[in-house]
Parts: structure tokens; sequence; C-alpha cells
């Protein structure tokens, strides 16, 4: 069958690694010692919503485990394209390393039940002490990050986006098609 594909000039698609979320924590002591780039303690996943009681009842109960500890409610949002993000946000006395933990929790239950081809993204955000705003994207079915840094309205800063690609590579698998480098303006949690 490989030969095939080979022949047609179709390749097999990655399958993702959820597990690459875990790097995130490291990645950002490497973002902050080369950028100065702190976790917000916001991060979200954005999926599209399937019609039907299966995805809904999976949905309130992704969400009643979540908020079943004593950290922040999730918070779920559509965006204007009718994505549905839920919003994570790290307990108080956590930190990154719980807030992926969440993030991979939603991913894999998702992914669990047969609703991985709805994932679009997750991601992790940041701020420096300047005020500017970066996001690591994490896109589901090519199981690569990407950053993301909004500028206001509908502006990003390319060369930003560049230096922390560079600073993070030996931490994350980064998106190597600029390409699927999509803009996420206006995410709920970034």
């Amino acid at each position: 069958m490989s030969f095939f594909r080979a022949l047609l000039g179709r390749s097999k698609p990655v399958r993702p690694d959820l597990d690459a979320l875990f790097g995130l924590p490291s990645a950002a002591v490497t973002l902050e010692a080369a950028a100065g780039f702190r976790p917000t303690g916001t991060g979200s996943v954005a999926f599209r919503a399937a019609e039907g009681k299966a995805f809904a009842d999976l949905e309130r109960e992704v969400t009643e485990l979540l908020n079943a500890d004593d950290g922040p409610a999730v918070e779920p949002a559509e965006d204007e394209y009718g994505y549905t993000w839920l919003v994570l946000r790290a307990p108080a006395d956590g930190g990154l390393a719980d807030l992926v933990t969440d993030v991979h929790a939603v991913n894999s239950s998702l992914e669990a039940a047969g609703f991985g081809p709805s994932l679009l993204c997750s991601l992790a955000a940041f701020a420096d002490g300047r005020g500017r705003r970066a996001a690591l994207v994490y896109l589901y079915k090519r199981g690569t990050f990407y950053p993301f840094a909004p500028l206001g309205g509908e502006r990003r800063d390319n060369a930003l986006e560049l230096q922390l690609a560079a600073s993070i590579g030996g931490d994350l698998p980064i998106e190597k098609d600029k390409g699927r480098w999509f803009p996420v303006y206006g995410a709920p949690g970034l």
C-alpha cells in the first residue's frame, strides 16, 4: 500500500502524540530564560462540536471531571468560526504542569470517545514583562507545535514567533511548514 501512496504523492497522516504536551513545562523554562515569557496559567482546547447526545454527554462529563477539584472552573466558549473552546486555568497552588495535565485529559477523552477528528488545537498562553502575549499552539492533526504572537486586531508578530520557535526547538516538535502556523486571533484563553 505504501508503494501506491508514494506513486500518487500521498503521505501517511501523522498520528498525534498527545504526550508531546508534557514537554510544555520544560519549554516554558526555556521561553523564560531565552525571551522573558512566563506562563499565564491559562490554556484551551479547540474542537468542532459534533451533533448528538453522545458528544453533548461527553463534553458535559469532561467539564464536570475538570471542575470536580478545587481549581477554577472550565469555561466553554465558541468562536466566530463555530469551534468550541474549553478554557482551562491552572489552580492557584498549581502551575503549568497541572494545566498541561488538564489539557491532555480533555484531548484524550475526546480522542478515546472517537471524536479525535473533531480536535483542532490546544494552546498554552504566555506573557512577558513588556505586555506582549504569545501562545504555544499544539496542532492535533500534525502532532506539532508553533508559536503565535498576536499584536492586536488581526496582526501578528512574525519575528517574535520565529524567535520563540528557535528557542524551544529542542523542547517541542515544531511545525516545519510555516504555512500551517495559523493565526488564532481572539482565541479564548489567550
